[in-house]
């Protein structure tokens, strides 16, 4: 029974050093040097981290002498011209982004006001998302949030992923066929494909069989050249392929490059919106069966507490839906 009592005193007492110590290590941790702690991991650059956090240069190199003190590790050591971060703050970055994040969900539950906010969103999507979204969601955004801020980067659905689980970009919209299960994907609308090239290279019908149509060059947009795509895709389950005599990343200026030309772009119906009649150009149904495909947009999942992020994303949401042009307008 002695034995007992003095095991039980003896956890007691480590119990109570454990708690003691923890409280001290919070002491030593304010929030400003977790932002600040953000900052250089995202940036690796103590003067960007500085303008980022509008503070000095000196302060922030302070704040830096104190956090390796506190975690006994340099966080971020000079690699070349630039800075790289150590092992350990690569570890530290994730649960540091998902700790944020929830204590700004905790402050803010239940009282988001968008219009008091004060939020920088970081989004990538191609050019044909930016056609379609962003002039709507600018003014939205203008309008019912002037203080959030939004960065736009382009990247490939992989880059996308990546980023994501990274917690470099706060948003993603594009087409996501798989995904990592701690990716979030919702879609906005399902979108089909059309083909469009210069009227005077066609038939009088507008319309090519497959074997014309496969002995056109084409146009790819894509951010690289080995990007796999559903066209192509299609093709090889049936047994053809077309030949590609131009990649380009942009949407826009993809159908620009169609007028004088035999050239034919095959791409997704909403990016033509633009087309005006007298461009010269025609469109019509690819000479194959291409299946819709459903535009999403993704986001990691540590972001779903975080009450402006998901108001951020049912503002996309919205600025994603087609215009219901009224007929004979």
């Amino acid at each position: 029974m002695r034995m007992l009592i003095y095991f039980y005193q003896e956890w007691k007492f480590s119990i109570h050093t454990y708690i003691i110590r923890f409280m001290d290590d919070l002491r030593r941790i304010d929030l400003n040097l977790l932002l600040t702690l953000h900052a250089l991991l995202a940036e690796k650059h103590v003067t960007r981290a500085a303008l980022r956090l509008h503070k000095s240069q000196p302060a922030v190199s302070h704040a830096l002498a104190q956090l390796r003190e506190i975690f006994k590790d340099p966080l971020l050591t000079r690699r070349g011209a630039g800075m790289a971060l150590t092992p350990r703050a690569q570890d530290l970055r994730l649960p540091l982004e998902a700790a944020l994040d929830q204590l700004n969900a905790l402050l803010h539950q239940g009282a988001f006001d968008p219009r008091q906010e004060v939020r920088r969103f970081r989004v990538a999507m191609s050019d044909y998302a930016a056609h379609l979204v962003l002039p709507t969601l600018v003014k939205r955004l203008r309008d019912q949030a002037p203080g959030v801020d939004m960065v736009v980067c382009q990247a490939s659905r992989e880059a996308m992923l990546a980023q994501l689980a990274d917690g470099e970009i706060d948003l993603g919209l594009g087409v996501f066929p798989e995904t990592a299960s701690n990716i979030v994907i919702e879609t906005l609308f399902e979108e089909t494909f059309v083909s469009v090239a210069d009227k005077r290279s066609l038939p009088l019908c507008g319309v090519l069989p497959l074997d014309d149509w496969l002995a056109r060059p084409h146009v790819l947009v894509a951010t690289r050249p080995d990007t796999e795509n559903e066209i192509d895709a299609a093709l090889t389950a049936q047994g053809r392929h077309r030949r590609i005599a131009l990649v380009l990343p942009h949407w826009r200026a993809s159908t620009e490059v169609l007028t004088g030309t035999d050239l034919i772009l095959t791409v997704a119906s909403r990016a033509l919106d633009h087309l005006a009649d007298d461009q010269g150009l025609t469109r019509f149904t690819p000479p194959f069966e291409l299946a819709s495909f459903a535009f999403q947009q993704a986001w990691h999942i540590r972001r779903e507490a975080d009450s402006a992020h998901h108001w951020f994303r049912s503002v996309v949401r919205d600025c994603s839906r087609p215009i219901q042009r009224i007929a004979g307008k």
